[in-house]
């Protein structure tokens, strides 16, 4: 029975108005809808999709000539799970201070400086210190560049290859040309390099890092104002947001993972020289390029960090059991950096 206004026309009923509900099957669908267009939005998309194919064509590989190509060999998983670890926590670090808009080519000079401090005083005897002042020494140093960067507003390209060379230098001071050795002890093999299965500690390590910061970047207030300071400066400071200091704590994540990459680094190897890092900048830049992040800041994504490095590391990883020449390694990163960097500046514009 309808309703009548005071003016006598019918006025509508409940079942004369537009259904505005959202459909149950919509419902259901959005959450997972939500999360893909999240990471596709962040690049981790495209790069799992080719992760997985490449797996996939791996695999097959196995099957058909096990002997010439053991990938699926536990020696093989062996070598990818010491490699792989080291690599992305080195990218999720870089990666980090790219989506802030600055970058630090001195990571693997300072990398290697860590990894020298902490083999000396673990050869010491001070264990407590030798972490203390190996993580004090990676983020000290990374918060340098950034003070410098952010103090008299000069580009991170440039104050960071100067304190590359910096480092490099005061690496072979520290420790003179030849190697530094340490005796691991029995816990702390345990810890940073048991053997799990048919992979290395390192493994847990990563899984710890990676999901702190994914809760960091994608889960909390400071991971938005990273966004924010790397996408638009200007724009996150009329909001409130401190580019600077935002930018100092970009470069302290970059100097706290490379000073846990350089002790995993030293406990496995129980060994190294001045010049070990060399390389690693561009690496670890290269993952985290390979990952999504933009060139130009404020994109990104840590689960794109991590496969970045694990793409690279196993393709590295397919040419060595095709036998190709060691030199051809370093002709693939830099034909990988190109390329995903014109990939990601195609999906921008293509977005703008």
């Amino acid at each position: 029975m309808s309703n009548t206004t005071s003016g006598g026309a019918p006025s509508p009923t409940m079942e004369d108005q537009p259904t505005t509900a959202i459909p149950a099957r919509r419902v259901r669908t959005e959450p997972f809808g939500g999360w893909l267009r999240l990471v596709r939005g962040r690049g981790a998309l495209e790069i799992g999709i080719i992760f997985v194919l490449v797996q996939i064509g791996c695999v097959v590989a196995y099957l058909v000539a096990p002997d010439s190509f053991p990938y699926l060999s536990e020696a093989n998983f062996n070598v990818l799970s010491q490699s792989i670890p080291v690599l992305a926590i080195l990218a999720i670090g870089a990666g980090v201070l790219m989506i802030a808009g600055e970058f630090d080519l001195s990571l693997g000079m300072n990398y290697t400086f860590c990894a020298l401090v902490f083999i000396h005083w673990y050869s010491s005897g001070d264990v407590i210190g030798a972490f203390v002042v190996t993580f004090a020494m990676g983020i000290g140093i990374a918060l340098l560049n950034g003070v410098i960067v952010t103090r008299f507003k000069i580009p991170s390209f440039i104050v960071t290859l100067g304190m590359m060379l910096f480092w490099d230098g005061a690496a072979l001071f520290y420790n003179g040309t030849s190697a530094a050795r340490m005796q691991r002890g029995e816990t702390l093999q345990t810890i940073f390099a048991g053997q799990i299965g048919p992979f290395r500690g390192q493994v847990v390590w990563l899984a710890l890092v990676a999901v702190f910061f994914w809760v960091l970047m994608h889960r909390h207030k400071l991971g938005n104002h990273i966004f924010a300071v790397g996408g638009n400066e200007s724009a996150a400071r009329a909001i409130s947001i401190n580019p600077t200091r935002v930018k100092l704590i970009a470069f302290g994540i970059l100097g706290l993972c490379v000073a846990l990459a350089a002790i995993l680094v030293a406990v496995r190897t129980q060994s190294v020289q001045p010049g070990t890092g060399r390389g690693m900048e561009l690496q670890a830049i290269a993952a985290a390029v390979v990952g999504g992040v933009s060139l130009r800041g404020g994109k990104g994504s840590v689960l794109g960090m991590v496969l970045g490095a694990a793409l690279i590391l196993v393709l590295q990883d397919i040419l060595l059991l095709s036998g190709a020449p060691g030199f051809y390694l370093n002709l693939f990163i830099g034909v990988i950096i190109v390329v995903a960097a014109v990939f990601n500046r195609l999906i921008e514009g293509k977005a703008e």
